[in-house]
């Protein structure tokens, strides 16, 4: 394997893939965008003087870290890097694609001094600590191990565009789904199950699996009661073995499950309620919109879809300890959000423009071989992907630019003896 001849084929992949999400910017901001790509990717970190280490510019190095900060603070960055991603994703999304969204965290406890820190919820920790919420959205298809990330907004309620969670909810659907042409079937956990989010989605025609709270309330008739009761009340006449495999153990669920056609209050649309016993001591109680009769296999295409966002906080883990997301250190409120939209591009670029591409399956091979490996490659790969190229990269003495040809420029001044 010749070292140098693949990182430069990976650099060049750098290169292409960064002109593309980078498009539009001005020439200063495009080059900033791969510069930052391949600096996430080469140290697998946010840091900004991490990043300024791997270019090896021979300025000081601190010139490097200021120019990089400037840049982190162009107004608009995020949305333009945002929607050149969803533009190369949307050849990726069909009508059946299942959109997962999902609020997550970026835990801050010690960081006093960032701008908006927000109160969240420490899933890791299990407590309240600094930080700030993340509104993700990743594409994957049904009994697929392949993601597409498409995009992840930081946010805080304490900063003064933020208008509150649903509309952050409202912002990311109907961006992604203007760019997918309303294609994919969106699939929302618990706490999605508002009734002006479930408006929304209605509204503007769009299919939708949510997992519904115990304590709602549906119509089964004319007659009105909890989720929970209708859920003890629901015949489950079908039964299924499910195997769930994370972090290379294999859980083996034996599930029932049936469903009940069921009205929100105060709104006369047929609804089906898919009830299914077997993931745990509650029955899981899933909302949707789609045509559902009594046909086993309909059913269970239903709570397959749903426990395919199990895979789905694999990919946000992944981004989180590979690029080190939660020890970002710029204190600025939209340096924040436009780095939430590079590590998102670095992030697609290994999972979809590396990892899911055909035409560099060669390429990746040689990626995942480097990431040295002792017990293989597990079955979700992206780890693997991002370790080797921050292998490779670390070969690279020259950073982002291209080495000078040796001879000399035909407009320099010769000297000729006499």
């Amino acid at each position: 394997m010749n070292l140098a001849k693949v990182t430069g084929k990976l650099k060049e992949q750098i290169r292409l893939f960064s002109g593309k999400v980078s498009a539009g910017l001005p020439k200063a901001g495009r080059r900033f965008v791969m510069e930052m790509i391949y600096g996430v990717e080469s140290k697998q970190s946010v840091h900004l003087s991490e990043v300024a280490r791997c270019l090896s510019e021979r300025i000081p190095l601190i010139k490097t870290i200021n120019r990089l900060s400037y840049q982190l603070s162009r107004v608009g960055l995020w949305e333009k890097i945002t929607l050149e991603l969803l533009k190369l994703a949307q050849g990726s999304i069909s009508r059946d694609t299942l959109l997962i969204l999902d609020l997550s965290d970026i835990a801050k406890p010690y960081a006093k001094e960032m701008e908006y820190l927000d109160r969240v919820h420490d899933g890791s920790k299990g407590e309240l600590v600094d930080g700030y919420w993340t509104c993700n959205v990743i594409a994957s298809e049904l009994g697929g191990t392949d993601v597409v990330p498409l995009y992840s907004r930081l946010y805080s309620h304490q900063a003064p565009d933020c208008s509150g969670e649903n509309e952050e909810l409202f912002k990311a659907m109907d961006m992604v789904s203007r760019a997918v042409n309303n294609q994919g079937i969106w699939v929302i956990d618990r706490g999605g199950d508002r009734r002006r989010i479930f408006d929304q989605l209605r509204s503007r025609n769009r299919r939708v699996i949510i997992r519904l709270k115990g304590d709602r309330h549906m119509l089964n008739g004319k007659e009105k009661m909890t989720v929970s009761a209708l859920a003890q009340k629901c015949v489950l006449p079908y039964s299924q073995t499910l195997v769930w495999e994370e972090k290379d153990k294999e859980t083996v669920y034996d599930i029932s499950f049936g469903f009940s056609r069921v009205y929100l209050p105060d709104l006369p649309v047929p609804l089906g309620l898919v009830v299914v016993k077997g993931f745990g001591e509650e029955p899981m109680m899933l909302l949707t919109n789609l045509p559902l009769s009594k046909n086993r296999k309909l059913l269970l295409r239903i709570v397959k879809a749903y426990i395919t966002r199990w895979g789905i906080e694999e990919t946000i883990r992944f981004v989180k300890q590979s690029y080190k997301l939660e020890d970002i250190r710029v204190q600025t409120y939209i340096r924040l959000q436009n780095m939430m939209a590079l590590v998102t591009a670095v992030a697609y670029f290994t999972a979809v423009h590396i990892g899911g591409r055909l035409k560099l399956a060669t390429l990746t091979a040689i990626i995942i071989k480097a990431s040295k490996r002792i017990f293989g490659v597990a079955a979700f790969r992206y780890y693997a992907i991002a370790d080797g190229i921050k292998e490779l990269l670390s070969y690279s003495k020259t950073g982002t630019q291209t080495p000078q040809p040796p001879w000399i420029p035909i407009n320099q001044l010769k000297l000729f003896s006499p």
